[in-house]
């Protein structure tokens, strides 16, 4: 791969994808328009001239399909259709329209691995009986033992507990995350054909693509081989290379086909339609395989959403990621936060060993993760590729760790025997404006599905619109120059091999350096560059500890 074929001058400028920054909506907690609690898409329309003025390229919207919303709308019954609770297909046609009219293209989610048991097709398994076909849709085995009264393997499921479940007439099903998510079966046509309807009916709505919820989960090993057990016993969850149900070879066949269909629409006048993978896969080079020319786009960086504040470990994924991408074309991708992991100014506000811990059980800095936070954005929207931010994430959102059990929600709270919190921290509703809750996220003064902490006053978007040095306005301005210089998004990247320990440094061509102070002192700047941005203030020309400048040569 030359460098030209990576340089984002000799592009067309239909890949707006290679180096865009897409803003994530969790719809259930951005904005509520009706003011029942819950977030909609008419609330997302409403705020479309804020994301607009926050200068991002797309956004990415959660699912927003009907669900009974076991797992957060990830549990999907029809794929078709808008959930109630969010709006009707006509609120959605006039969101994709507004947000093309102001220059924001739209993702959805997609999720192929699983359905809700509401699903048409998975009650209509559960009704026509062993042997039939409504069940070779779906995994369902006869059980092991004498009487059929053990899971068909040891897999175990994502959010706790076996991946299979006992119906009454002795047959089990797979269901690799909630009891409520069957699993479907891509070894059956009809299956196939199914998703490649669903993904024709979004793309002729005029959606420009999806982000694809365990894109490495598809296929399935239909031997059913056990997974290695640990030395107590315990059925790993590492995604060992020939995992029975990730990482299969066959997986791939499916993208390929997907990345056919999304290529029909190339010539159209809204360009291209674009796929993005969320597949858990370590390290960068398995990842890689999933956005080689022909499969999928891009995929979500994990390792750099994992790793600590630390520079030797961000210089290693930084690395491994852009070597591995480039060496199949593709464009890196960034991402700090998202609605599945704990936001990382409090993840950065902690001792980082205890980075990744479950919310609630380890000290955390709030004012030092809000610190590394800023110096990460900039760090973030500097390296080449693309990048994500998660709704919240440019108002410097904590995790919320003390909601209180009656309202907690995810499915790993329920399945850990309530011994795990899961993931609602981090999915508490946005506050936009007021000084108590509900912080302007509905129209009246009735309380999200939620509950928001009493001292998000100073958090809200209103209250940091008018100062000029909130975090907010910090991603607004990175952001603004990120459009407008010419180094940045795609590209390449060459690393300051001179610089002081602790500290990230690199240029990008022409005339742009980074610098990220993650050592113990203040470093100088270079000799006669200009400032275009800071996260903290510089005192005597030198850059503090846990913040980053960008840099005209």
């Amino acid at each position: 791969m030359t460098d030209s074929a990576l340089d984002p001058g000799t592009r067309p400028a239909d890949d707006w994808w290679r180096s865009a920054v897409v803003y994530q909506v969790y719809p259930r907690s951005f904005a509520d328009a009706d003011g029942n609690g819950t977030g909609d898409v008419n609330g997302i329309r409403a705020r479309l001239p804020y994301l607009a003025d926050l200068g991002i390229d797309a956004i990415w919207i959660s699912p927003w399909y009907p669900s009974p919303l076991l797992d957060g709308g990830y549990d999907v019954s029809d794929y078709r259709d808008i959930n109630p609770d969010f709006g009707t297909l006509a609120d959605a046609d006039a969101l994709i329209a507004e947000a093309h009219a102001l220059g924001i293209r739209i993702l959805i989610d997609l999720v192929p691995n699983h359905c809700s048991w509401d699903h048409p097709w998975f009650k209509a398994a559960l009704a026509a009986g062993k042997g039939s076909p409504e069940r070779d849709l779906f995994w369902f085995r006869d059980g092991k033992g004498v009487d059929g009264s053990e899971p068909p393997t040891n897999w175990p499921a994502a959010f706790g507990g076996h991946a299979w479940t006992r119906i009454d007439d002795g047959q089990w099903y797979l269901h690799l995350f909630d009891v409520s998510q069957p699993d479907w079966n891509w070894d059956h046509p009809k299956v196939v054909e199914e998703f490649d309807s669903i993904l024709r009916f979004w793309f002729d709505r005029g959606v420009d693509g999806f982000r694809i919820d365990v894109a490495d989960s598809m296929a399935k090993d239909a031997t059913l081989p056990d997974v290695v057990p640990l030395p107590n016993g315990e059925a790993t969850r590492d995604k060992y290379e020939g995992h029975p149900t990730y990482d299969q070879p066959a997986v791939h066949d499916i993208h390929q086909r997907w990345r056919r269909i999304a290529d029909e629409y190339a010539d159209t006048p809204q360009g291209p339609r674009v796929f993005v993978a969320e597949a858990w896969l370590s390290p960068a080079d398995r990842l890689a395989q999933y956005v080689r020319p022909n499969e999928l786009h891009s995929a979500f960086n994990f390792d750099a959403l994992q790793c600590p504040w630390d520079a030797e470990d961000l210089r290693e994924v930084i690395d491994h990621t852009t070597e591995n991408f480039w060496a199949v074309g593709a464009p890196a991708t960034w991402v700090l936060s998202n609605h599945d992991t704990i936001r990382h100014r409090t993840r950065y506000g902690r001792d980082q060993k205890d980075a990744s811990m479950p919310a609630g059980t380890v000290p955390t800095d709030l004012e030092l993760g809000l610190r590394r936070a800023r110096a990460a954005v900039l760090l973030e929207l500097a390296l080449p590729g693309g990048a994500y931010i998660y709704q919240g994430d440019e108002l410097g959102l904590p995790e919320v760790e003390d909601l209180p059990e009656d309202v907690l929600d995810d499915p790993t709270w329920r399945r850990s025997g309530h011994t795990v919190r899961g993931r609602d921290g981090c999915r508490v509703p946005v506050p936009w404006s007021g000084s108590e809750p509900p912080y302007g996220f509905g129209s009246g003064a009735g309380q999200p599905w939620l509950p928001q902490p009493a001292d998000w006053a100073g958090l809200t978007a209103e209250a940091q619109a008018s100062d000029p040095d909130s975090h907010l306005n910090l991603y607004k301005a990175a952001l603004r120059i990120r459009r407008s210089t010419e180094a940045l998004g795609e590209g390449r990247l060459t690393w300051d091999e001179a610089a002081p320990a602790g500290v990230l440094s690199f240029t990008r061509s022409p005339n742009f350096r980074c610098l990220a102070n993650l050592g113990e002192a203040p470093v100088p700047l270079p000799a006669g560059a200009t400032v275009l941005l800071s996260s903290e203030p510089l005192t005597n020309n030198q850059l503090p500890v846990d913040a980053a400048v960008w840099l005209k040569l």
